[in-house]
């Protein structure tokens, strides 16, 4: 009597790379980083920086290799010397030290982040009161801030909105970080709705447009991904939200990683999807790194996912523009 064959073993699953489209660098951070370059060409080293230009390890270490200095107080910079403001933006506060000071100082503060400091000036002049929707401490909330300080108060998420106060119901406006996820800030709003019902709203969405970008292209990712990975430092806080976005998307695993190094080979057990992402502070040249990282575990097999064709340029600040000319 013969034996039944045996019965085959399961075919086992390609092993693939979802890479997100758009990721990585965004128009703010470009143009930040190209001004430290410009700079530093321009004028020589040193060229001091005022905070982190932006906040990737890579990005502060190449560029003090190059010459930056990076200071977290104006009274750090020698006076007389040039400094650069990073992309987060500062407090008035810190132009009016600068001036003090004798800096020459070129202003790398995001366009998307001058708007809604602009917007904090215009409605406190109108005496509304504000409510900044943004993370204690953060750079940016601390810049925004200080253009209205006797009339912002930051708000760090819904569990802050029952013990807040306000002078008049009737004149309270909602302004956001920027670098938010989407769906955190408007759980915030709705909050905040909820408790002041005459809560108006900024003339535009202050989510900036490449937070909202790489937050649905990591949405995506998550749909068909068994582990995500996003590329990015632990203190981008738009990197940090797209580990919870990707999580809360369904992602059975998420994680943040500077650099491919980083990465634990014990989280690709039993994965044969991985989706690919970063932040938009981190360059894509360590994007690169993960992606050969992979590629030499089986993981070689590379599709882009696209949600969004991006074409914003900003131009360089107009202290460097002139001095090109």
């Amino acid at each position: 009597m013969t034996n039944p064959p045996a019965a085959s073993e399961p075919a086992a699953r390609p092993r693939r790379v979802l890479l997100a489209s758009p990721r990585g660098w965004c128009a703010g951070v470009d143009r930040a980083v190209l001004t430290v370059e410009k700079a530093l060409e321009q004028y020589g080293p040193p060229i001091y920086v005022r905070h982190e230009i932006v906040h990737n390890k890579h990005v502060v270490r190449t560029l003090q290799d190059k010459g930056a200095v990076f200071v977290e107080r104006t009274d750090e910079v020698p006076e007389g010397a040039i400094v650069v403001l990073s992309a987060h933006g500062v407090a008035p506060t810190v132009h009016a030290e600068a001036a003090e000071r004798g800096l020459a100082t070129i202003d790398a503060t995001c366009p998307l982040v001058t708007k809604v400091h602009r917007e904090a000036v215009r409605y406190a002049r109108e005496d509304y009161d504000i409510l900044l929707i943004g993370h204690e401490g953060h750079e940016e909330v601390i810049g925004t801030s200080g253009e209205a300080p006797d009339h912002i108060t930051v708000v760090d998420g819904p569990d802050d909105v029952a013990g807040l106060s306000v002078r008049d119901e009737s004149k309270v406006v909602w302004l956001s970080q920027t670098t938010l996820s989407v769906d955190e800030t408007m759980e915030t709003v709705d909050a905040l709705k909820e408790r002041f019902p005459n809560l108006a709203s900024p003339p535009s969405d202050d989510i900036c447009y490449a937070t909202q970008n790489r937050q649905t292209a990591v949405k995506k990712l998550a749909e068909d991904a068994d582990l995500v990975i996003v590329v990015g430092s632990r203190n981008s806080s738009n990197s940090v939200r797209m580990v919870e976005v990707a999580l809360d998307a369904g992602a059975p695993a998420a994680h943040l990683v500077d650099f491919a190094h980083e990465i634990d080979e014990a989280w690709l057990d039993g994965v044969s999807t991985v989706g690919l992402t970063s932040g938009a502070s981190a360059p894509d040249v360590l994007v690169d790194g993960v992606l050969r990282w992979l590629a030499e575990r089986g993981y070689d097999e590379v599709e882009t996912v696209t949600t969004a064709d991006e074409s914003i340029v900003f131009a360089l600040p107009h202290e460097l523009r002139r001095q090109l000319r």
